[in-house]
């Protein structure tokens, strides 16, 4: 059976099942909460990212808190320029980089979260079409240990990661119209503050990325034993620098953090589009349908829409950015 074949036989109940369609003619269905969309790529490009990276285990290789103020940072050529602001959150500086929005308003504000082992540059490509499509402010960010942001001794504390954002919003003022677009690990990030600051929030993309359903204890168990090896390799190497660092401590905390989210559901009442790759993170077929399966069913159970980007691997920004700068922008058209 192939990757397509597989895609229109989710194990859903009463879930609708749609043909391929091209970009330009992308068909959506309504049908029992939620709707669904095909997108074919013209054409394909060869990039892959680790399963490790897509669960949080590695990458593809409040005290008193203060924020730097933004300065009137102008534009380039048509583009905002993106300043660069760090903020003291529970023991770390945390790095925000603020693109300004093109025109004064109550628009809203993107914030895009790039996966585990990722920082804000994974976004870098996508900023500027992003602003120029939907005239908002864009913010991007490093988690604790990564990029620009300095690291937090020990494992990762998922409370941590959440409030690392939320003070970042606060402190930049972007508390209400948000919307939030994670990758991959970064979905645990944004459910777990969707839920926390509903109110903030105007909707989310998701982006191929980590949903309460897939984490079961059996999904639980083969994860944990088919990247053993490669944790059990990091741990023993001598080159430990400030990412391998923060990658170790999403390894340790792995489990935990999962089991927990796994009981998580989505806020309702908060607009979402899910987007699910054609070709998952994993090669194991168990592991690949599974997590097929768990992406159709939080867009289900969560009435969102779900859009499968057709011959995407998981690293959906740079294999189909076409269908993440749709979605994100139909987002913002939708919330203004």
């Amino acid at each position: 059976m192939t990757e397509q074949q597989k895609l229109s036989h989710l194990e859903i109940p009463a879930y609708e099942r749609l043909s391929g369609a091209g970009i330009a003619a992308g068909k959506t269905i309504q049908g029992n909460g939620m709707a669904m969309t095909r997108y074919q790529s013209r054409d394909r490009t060869v990039l892959t990212c680790c399963a490790a990276a897509a669960l949080s285990l590695g990458g593809c290789l409040s005290a008193s808190e203060s924020a730097v103020p933004l300065r009137d940072v102008g534009t380039r050529g048509d583009t905002p320029v993106s300043e660069s602001t760090l903020i003291q959150n529970r023991g770390a500086k945390i790095a925000f980089h603020v693109t300004p929005a093109r025109a004064s308003g109550r628009g809203p504000t993107i914030v895009l979260d790039a996966g585990g082992g990722g920082d804000s540059s994974y976004w870098n490509d996508l900023v500027p079409e992003l602003a120029r499509r939907t005239g908002a402010r864009i913010i991007t960010y490093d988690r604790a240990g990564f990029g620009a942001s300095e690291e937090r001794p020990g494992p990762l504390k998922i409370e941590d990661a959440v409030d690392d954002l939320a003070q970042g919003l606060k402190r930049l003022g972007a508390t209400q119209n948000v919307i939030l677009v994670p990758h991959s690990f970064a979905g645990k990030i944004t459910t777990y503050l969707a839920r926390q600051h509903p109110e903030w929030i105007s909707g989310a993309v998701l982006v191929d990325a980590n949903v309460p359903p897939f984490f079961t204890e059996t999904m639980l168990d083969r994860q944990s034993k088919a990247y053993a090896p490669a944790i059990a390799a990091m741990k023993q190497s001598k080159d430990q620098t400030k990412q391998t660092r923060s990658q170790l401590a999403l390894f340790e905390s792995f489990v935990e953090t999962a089991r927990a989210y796994h009981q998580v559901a989505w806020p309702a009442g908060v607009p979402c589009t899910v987007i699910v790759a054609e070709n998952t993170p994993f090669e194991d077929p168990i592991d690949a349908g599974a997590w097929r399966n768990a992406q159709a069913q939080f867009a289900h159970t969560s009435r969102c829409k779900l859009i499968v980007a057709d011959k995407s691997s998981h690293d959906v920004a740079r294999d189909r950015r076409d269908v993440l700068i749709e979605a994100v922008v139909e987002m913002a058209n939708r919330v203004r």
